[in-house]
């Protein structure tokens, strides 16, 4: 009876403590940075891997799941938005997810970042000072180069994000040598390309003249790379029409890393997506006419997970971003005013509607943009 007592007076000492520690962390973290979210995940992880009892582990486990939420923000510039989607990747390839779908915003110079430029200059993300220029902008009507000039942003942004994912790169600093194909874009000016390490000794190493290489073009056959279990591939702004490779690559590799990036379907569904989804004859004939509902139904088949998905739009004259990683609900968040940081609307467990987005603001008290620019509504801090 005695250790009975003493273990239940140890245990709740541990959660006291743990609480504690929590109540700490989260003081700590409102003064600091945004980036400090990630010290209270490692936190809590030594927390776990220090204590041994049951009654710790299932306390120290629910901390974890807060500090995970509490992870959730809106990366303000380049670097933190290359270093959170490839943390995001390589935990979830960590947890069995080999197959996923990833959807990131896109860096551009800051003096063009706002709709009716007419000249966008390409992303330049050599330098780290550079980068921290550019400002994060969804792929929408903005770009006014189209899909090719998403594809010149798009491909510097995925060799950063694959370079942090290497195993190699994150232990001796080494980064993998990344190839890049563009035969599979028959026409040339659809916005699709390939990248993919070669870790392996039976990886394939286009050279431009076949349409490998950063400097290949798209004419010749597209052969698909070979890929070992350490290798890491990307398709670029995929369009429906390269599934078949997609299907062919991922059949082939089993344990490699295959990723979808920004495809050019959209997240949300339409009359034709909904008809094109049935397996019958009008489902056929919806997916001719570019339903996309056959292509998803392929890539559940093929395991394909959305894991990290990052979009943005316009609601009530402010810029909202939706932010959903693979073990979390759909977050949304409103930038401020002063354009330094986003604010927290709330999360949903499916992606929230134009409607949604716009009953949160109406909810929280944020009015429309120009009234808050006039003085006729609070300003969102």
């Amino acid at each position: 009876m005695c250790v009975a007592v003493a273990r239940r007076v140890g245990v709740a000492a541990v959660a006291a403590s743990v609480k504690v520690k929590q109540f700490l962390l989260s003081r700590a973290a409102a003064f600091a940075p945004p980036s400090s979210s990630g010290v209270q995940c490692y936190a809590a992880s030594r927390l776990s891997s220090t204590e041994n009892s049951d009654d710790e582990v299932a306390v120290v486990d629910r901390i974890e799941t807060e500090s995970d939420e509490d992870s959730l923000a809106v990366p303000l510039t380049y670097n933190e938005m290359v270093s959170q989607v490839a943390d995001t990747m390589a935990m979830a390839s960590e947890e069995g997810f080999k197959r996923q779908i990833v959807r990131i915003l896109l860096p551009r110079d800051a003096s063009s970042g706002k709709l009716g430029e007419m000249y966008e200059p390409q992303a330049e993300t050599s330098t780290r000072a550079k980068a921290q220029e550019m400002k994060l902008v969804p792929t929408d009507e903005s770009w006014q180069g189209g899909i090719m000039q998403l594809l010149r942003a798009c491909t510097p942004t995925l060799t950063d994000i694959m370079t942090e994912l290497s195993p190699t790169y994150r232990t001796t600093g080494v980064p993998p040598s990344i190839l890049e194909d563009r035969s599979i874009d028959e026409s040339g000016v659809d916005g699709v390309s390939i990248l993919y390490t070669s870790m392996g000794s039976g990886a394939n190493t286009k050279q431009s003249s076949d349409g490998g290489g950063f400097f290949g073009g798209f004419l010749g056959d597209f052969s698909p790379p070979s890929l070992s279990d350490d290798d890491v591939c990307v398709f670029v702004q995929p369009t429906q029409e390269i599934i078949e490779s997609v299907s062919s690559i991922s059949s082939t590799s089993n344990d490699a890393l295959i990723a979808l990036v920004n495809p050019q379907w959209r997240n949300v569904d339409d009359a034709l997506d909904l008809a094109s989804s049935q397996d019958n004859i009008f489902g056929a004939f919806a997916s001719f006419l570019g339903g996309k509902g056959n292509v998803l139904r392929q890539l559940d088949e093929l395991d394909f997970k959305a894991t990290y998905t990052l979009e943005g739009y316009v609601c009530k004259g402010g810029n909202v971003r939706l932010l959903k990683k693979f073990n979390s609900d759909w977050y949304v968040f409103a930038e401020s005013d002063g354009g330094d940081q986003f604010v927290t609307l709330g999360s949903m467990p499916e992606r929230p509607t134009y409607q949604d987005v716009q009953k949160m603001l109406d909810e929280k008290g944020v009015g429309y943009k120009y009234a808050r620019d006039l003085g006729m509504a609070p300003p969102l801090k």
